[in-house]
């Protein structure tokens, strides 16, 4: 299920993005999903 997602038009920054958000607290995390995606809809039905 695909309930968040970033779009960079640049690889470096795509992979520096990721790195960080890894190393976000899941609680950091479910609060960014939330404010993008509050009802945690699938987006890879889209």
């Amino acid at each position: 299920m695909l309930v968040y997602f970033e779009e960079f038009q640049n690889g470096i920054k795509a992979t520096l993005r990721e790195k960080q958000f890894k190393k976000w607290k899941r609680d950091w995390k479910i609060k960014l999903i939330e404010e993008m995606n509050p009802s945690w809809t699938d987006l890879s039905l889209n």
